[in-house]
């Protein structure tokens, strides 16, 4: 039942695709096209995209259903439901062996319909199979299946290099356990985690099944683009101007409130309330579960240490990087509230318990639900599956398109609908895909009217034949400029208002 909630919320809603995700699509197009694992074909590769291998899976479905004609968006909502109904089966798995049946089911049925997993399974990311191979990684260590860990572990980091915040402890874990196991010591044990019975090079087989696939990927991205790490992961870095507890506070808003409790008390009544209640709920959860499943220790740690990772670079929280950590939190808040509602003197207990871990957060999990969305198909949807940005640069690409060719250069901040949707260059002006962008951040701090704005200097210097952008990207760069409105002139204005915008703006030099 949970897994056809699972795939009804993710199918009924279709495809409301995030402008990112149609990145990783064009190099998947680009791929199928014999042009390489590039953004631009013709200029030195650039690794754009966090995930090599979701942009490696998209493209070999591709191949097999229309080559560069593929219905990528598509593709990518099949994978991503299937990805998080198996995740839904885990974590019924994961709550038996941490001794709680039900918070299991519990934090399945909710996973199934929360908006932070559906959003993103129908925005064709790929956090739904990243979560579902890191939690299926901490599983099958839980299980002993070291070298089935390993592998997955390696197409966990291959989906997002992130996942070294789990694989950072797993490794710790297993290599307390290897040396513990050959040292003929019996009091140096950690987590429960013995070598046991098997043969004796298995650690060979792990590092083998970890090592291949990520050597592999490392070898060929440093032959293509010069090194392994994600160009994009330096660009967002320099491109977005942020207050240094930016991230900090927003993780803990997320933390305070993880079934969305602000659409029913208000967000100060919701943060004030999560902030003490969920954390304690969770320390009662994984004392619980060190206790039947030490071995779990990595991925109890995992949300907290996520948590200090990305606070303390403070980069720009996307509404994706929110997402990985819930299904361990989920569970473990879960099992903390099983376990209080356990000592209760009740007859009717099980059904209490029951009623109490499904009901609680599934209500205001569910408020966040339209049946008629106010934009986009008319189905329902999460309404954190925001597309009115996507909608515009639609229409955008739609006034582009004729009067383009492969030989044109389009300048945009957000470029992954006008890529997709447009023949032309693209010149990122964040620097994900154009690494020549990043050498023109940071701006002066009065430029930026919100975190992010176009610098003049590097549309004067790259000379697109057009520009696309939000009024508010460019109210204090491009348009006080008198050499910019000199060399370009309005071709449109789409209203908006988001982001505080005056319009969306296209300009043709």
């Amino acid at each position: 039942m949970i897994v056809i909630l699972a795939l009804a919320a993710r199918l009924i809603p279709g495809p409301r695709t995030i402008d990112d995700s149609f990145i990783t699509f064009r190099y998947a197009r680009n791929l199928l096209a014999g042009s390489g694992f590039t953004y631009n074909p013709g200029q030195p590769a650039v690794l754009g995209t966090t995930t090599p291998l979701y942009t490696l899976l998209m493209a070999g479905l591709g191949a097999l259903s229309g080559g560069v004609n593929a219905p990528f968006p598509e593709l990518a909502l099949a994978v991503n439901a299937l990805a998080d109904a198996a995740t839904c089966l885990l974590l019924v798995w994961l709550g038996r062996r941490a001794g709680g049946r039900a918070a299991g089911w519990a934090a399945a049925a909710i996973w199934a319909v929360a908006p932070f997993s559906v959003t993103f399974a129908i925005g064709g990311l790929e956090t739904s199979l990243y979560v579902l191979l890191l939690t299926s990684t901490a599983a099958a260590a839980l299980a002993g299946r070291r070298v089935t860990a390993a592998l997955l572990g390696a197409l966990a980091l291959l989906t997002r290099p992130d996942a070294l915040i789990l694989l950072g402890p797993l490794v710790i874990e297993r290599l307390i356990a290897y040396f513990s196991s050959h040292s003929g010591s019996k009091n140096i044990q950690l987590l429960g985690a013995t070598e046991g019975s098997g043969p004796k090079n298995r650690i060979f087989y792990e590092v083998l099944a970890f090592g291949l696939p990520v050597l592999a990927w490392g070898l060929f991205a440093t032959l293509t683009f010069g090194s392994p790490l994600p160009n994009s992961i330096l660009a967002k870095a320099a491109a977005y101007h942020l207050e240094p507890s930016d991230a900090l506070i927003r993780l803990i808003q997320h933390y305070a409130t993880p079934f969305l409790e602000q659409n029913l008390l208000g967000t100060p009544a919701a943060i004030l309330i999560g902030i003490v209640l969920y954390p304690t709920l969770f320390v009662i959860g994984a004392r619980q579960a060190w206790k039947a499943a030490p071995r779990l220790l990595p991925w109890m740690l995992y949300p907290w240490l996520y948590l200090v990772t990305f606070a303390l670079p403070n980069p720009l929280i996307f509404r994706w990087y929110l997402t990985p950590p819930l299904p361990a939190y989920f569970l473990f808040i879960l099992l903390g509230l099983e376990g209080l509602l356990q000592k209760i003197p009740f007859s009717w207990k099980k059904t209490l318990i029951l009623g109490v871990l499904f009901i609680l957060p599934l209500a205001p999990t569910l408020s966040d639900w339209r049946i008629h969305p106010d934009h986009g198909p008319d189905r329902p949807a999460p309404e954190m599956a925001f597309i009115k940005l996507e909608l515009l640069y639609r229409q955008a690409a739609a006034k582009l398109f004729p009067l383009m060719d492969e030989h044109s250069l389009l300048a945009a901040g957000d470029v992954g609908v006008l890529g997709f949707y447009t023949p032309g260059r693209i010149l990122d002006t964040v620097g994900l895909n154009s690494p020549v962008s990043t050498r023109y951040y940071p701006l002066p701090p009065e430029q930026y009217v919100i975190n992010y704005a176009i610098p003049t200097q590097l549309i004067l210097d790259q000379q697109p034949d057009f520009v696309v952008m939000l009024e508010v990207y460019g109210r204090s760069t491009l348009l006080k400029d008198s050499r910019f409105l000199q060399e370009y002139h309005l071709l449109e204005k789409i209203d908006t208002e988001l982001y505080g915008s005056d319009g969306m703006l296209i300009f043709t030099r």
